[in-house]
């Protein structure tokens, strides 16, 4: 373990699931086709390999193609078995997940020799550590004088992937943009939710070698939009100062904590007494106020007097939220929280999405260590109780958020990463750890039920209708194995 976290320093693996080749996309930033040297370099004899593994296969033909991987040194190599003479193999290399994979890659293609019934190509690096690209592998075949080609599913090493969350972190690597500092497609705030998903992680797992995400994200930036991660959006502000207090605590940098301060204070300028009190949710909507930004404001702020020595001016604030939030009835006679407050300042009746039912859990466990009152702590258990024993959050006994899309894009996969992440904070501060028994049978469930070979997740849980990866799927699986963790 201690050599491999040594060589975690250098970079990861995760990878994506496909049967059929098809044309690639515009390549990432690292040429998937170029020559990488990490331990060793690209070329080496599969002979040599200390160890083998096959994750993934595929057949064609009545042929047999393998991925076969070395965890030790991160490499892997393809075989087909079954055949003849003149059918060819190679592999394809990816850096973002089987997205796309430069010119078609076709590392190692060789050709069956002549009166042989199978042939493998020579090992290639999974990864790039020179270029921090996390990779991914899969094997192709193609019978002689035939045109249809098979690929395995993607597929990687082990290497900062030797826990469930590990893998899972890499794999969210892998939907992580470089250039812009964001996760896949660019998003705002559901990269904030993304990067402290990975925050978390290298405090849990103890693995540093996406620790470079935190800084990288920061740099590009912090001058976007509004500045210090401001925009239009209070909600998104909050998301956002919560990722650089999480930033702070793992690396002391104090920039971070200036940061989430800067966004505490933008929030409270949008205080305002309709419906008696509450941040707005947008800058340029006078009439409307949810629980999200209202939650957020709550923990954020409770969060901060937490680390800030003398502070008096942010827990004036997060006592002031929780004093308003109690009585604005957007907490339902179930104990569960819907969206909003309508026109009326009364509770708007929408669902009860999970990402609202989480949060607060956060800010509480937050205001509980700034203030000491048990009377905090009873009634987030009580909102936990009811949220944690919903049949219709958990049908079946698997979280799954109401209207849930089989689908990764959007803002919706993102809530139920931000759920667990609450109740697991709210675990953490609680004797007797209550909800650590619900916590690790999501982590189960998931984990049996919808993941790839390449450690990525889909929408469902519960692994009914399981649909495309994306950054808010693979985050909030992420979010839940840190807090099972």
């Amino acid at each position: 373990m201690n050599v491999r976290r040594m060589w975690c320093r250098a970079l990861a693996v995760v990878a994506c699931g496909a049967t059929l080749a098809v044309a690639p996309a515009a390549g990432p930033a690292v040429a998937a086709n170029q020559t990488v040297c990490n331990k060793y370099c690209d070329g080496r004899d599969p002979a040599l390999a200390p160890r083998e593994r096959v994750p993934v296969a595929a057949t064609l033909s009545g042929r047999t193609i393998r991925l076969h991987v070395d965890d030790t040194d991160a490499m892997g190599w393809a075989s087909i078995d079954g055949g003849t003479g003149g059918d060819e193999v190679w592999l394809d290399r990816s850096y973002d997940g089987g997205r796309s994979w430069s010119t078609g890659s076709k590392l190692g293609a060789t050709v069956t020799p002549s009166g042989r019934s199978g042939w493998r190509t020579l090992m290639y690096n999974v990864d790039d550590w020179n270029d921090a690209g996390v990779g991914a592998l899969r094997a192709c075949g193609q019978a002689a004088g035939a045109s249809a080609i098979a690929c395995t599913p993607w597929a990687r090493s082990d290497w900062n992937a030797w826990s469930r969350s590990t893998a899972a972190a890499t794999g969210l690597m892998m939907m992580y943009d470089r250039d812009t500092g964001l996760f896949g497609g660019n998003g705002w705030w559901t990269s904030a939710n993304a990067l402290t998903a990975i925050i978390d992680n290298a405090r849990v797992s103890g693995m540093p070698s996406y620790e470079y995400a935190i800084a990288t994200t920061y740099d590009k930036n912090v001058g976007a939009q509004g500045g210090d991660f401001t925009n239009e959006y209070v909600d998104d502000t909050g998301w956002w100062g919560l990722t650089w207090l999480d930033a702070y605590d793992l690396t002391g940098d104090a920039r971070y904590l200036t940061t989430a301060r800067a966004d505490a204070d933008y929030m409270a300028r949008y205080w305002t007494d309709l419906c008696g009190g509450g941040v707005l949710w947008k800058t340029s909507d006078t009439g409307y106020k949810n629980a999200i930004a209202n939650e957020l404001y709550l923990e954020l702020n409770a969060a901060l007097h937490n680390r800030i020595s003398g502070d008096t001016t942010y827990l004036d604030r997060a006592r002031k939220e929780w004093s308003w939030f109690t009585g604005t009835g957007m907490i339902n006679s179930s104990h569960l929280i819907n969206d909003g407050l309508d026109a009326g300042c009364h509770n708007d009746g929408h669902p009860t999405y999970t990402y609202n039912q989480g949060v607060i859990l956060g800010g509480l466990a937050e205001l509980y260590r700034a203030t000491d009152d048990t009377a905090v702590l009873d009634t987030a258990r009580t909102l936990a109780d009811a949220s944690t024993g919903s049949t219709d959050l958990n049908p079946g006994g698997t979280l799954r958020d109401p209207n849930e899309a089989d689908s990764c894009a959007g803002d919706g996969p993102s809530f139920k990463g931000a759920y667990v992440r609450g109740l697991g904070a709210l675990d953490g501060v609680l004797a007797d750890h209550p909800y650590a028994d619900y916590l690790h049978r999501q982590a189960d469930t998931a984990y049996a039920n919808d993941r790839d070979p390449l450690d990525l997740y889909g929408p469902h849980w519960a692994g009914d209708g399981r649909g495309p990866t994306g950054h808010g799927c693979q985050h909030s699986a992420l979010d839940l194995l840190d807090a099972a963790a």
